[in-house]
This record gives C-alpha cells, sequence and structure tokens, in this order.
C-alpha cells in the first residue's frame, strides 16, 4: 500500500509540474512584444470607433473586432497586417479570425501605444 501511495503522489507532483510548466509557457509565448513593423505594413486598430478617435497609430485604418469576420476582403493581398488594440487581447482575437479565414502574414502588434513606439523609433533611425 505505501509505494502504491508514493506512486500516487509522484504521478500527481509530475502532473502539476507538467502543467504550471506549460502555463508558463503559453504566458511567456502569448507576451512578447512586438518591436518592428516591416515597411509598408497594413495597420488596423481593431478598437471601437469611440477608443480610436481618442487616439491611434498615423495611417492606420479602424475596423473593429466585430466587423472583422464581415470584412475579410479589406485584408486580402496585403503583404503585411499588424493588428492591434487597447491591450493585445482583441488584436489578438481578430489575428485568429483573419488566420482562420486565409488570410496570412498577420501580426498580434499588442497595443496601439506599442505600435505607435515602434513607429516612432523607426522614424528615428
Amino acid at each position: 500500500m505505501l509505494i502504491e501511495d508514493f506512486c500516487l503522489k509522484m504521478k500527481t507532483i509530475i502532473l502539476i509540474t507538467f502543467a504550471v510548466i506549460s502555463l508558463i509557457f503559453i504566458a511567456c509565448h502569448h507576451s512578447r512584444k512586438v518591436t518592428t513593423i516591416p515597411e509598408g505594413s497594413f495597420l488596423v486598430d481593431v478598437r471601437t470607433p469611440d477608443e480610436f478617435k481618442d487616439g491611434s497609430v498615423l495611417n492606420a485604418v479602424n475596423i473593429p473586432l466585430d466587423e472583422v469576420p464581415n470584412r475579410i476582403e479589406d485584408f486580402s493581398g496585403k503583404s503585411t497586417i499588424v493588428v492591434f488594440c487597447r491591450s493585445g487581447n482583441r488584436s489578438g482575437k481578430a489575428k485568429k479570425v483573419l488566420v482562420d479565414n486565409g488570410i496570412q502574414n498577420v501580426i498580434n502588434g499588442g497595443s496601439w501605444q506599442n505600435i505607435r513606439d515602434c513607429i516612432k523609433q523607426k522614424s528615428n533611425h
């Protein structure tokens, strides 16, 4: 009985360890920050129109997340697409919708401030 208890506890520890390591990997993978924007990228702010009018990135277009599925044609033929929002959550969802609809070369840029800073940094060089 002692050996069975020991084996059960070890299996539990191994499963918990694996789960924790998986969560850490996922968190690190999704938190990578975009630092460069390819030249000629199609910049798309997927926030609401009210958020967009309060500030966005120069030359960005506003296609709110809830409109993305119905506006796939607006993304067709673009060499690189950078989607962004307030935090990266909605742009992550927008990227998934686009990729699921066959649109390639989509980058989740995260926050609009991050994209602004990338563009500013590029113009300073």
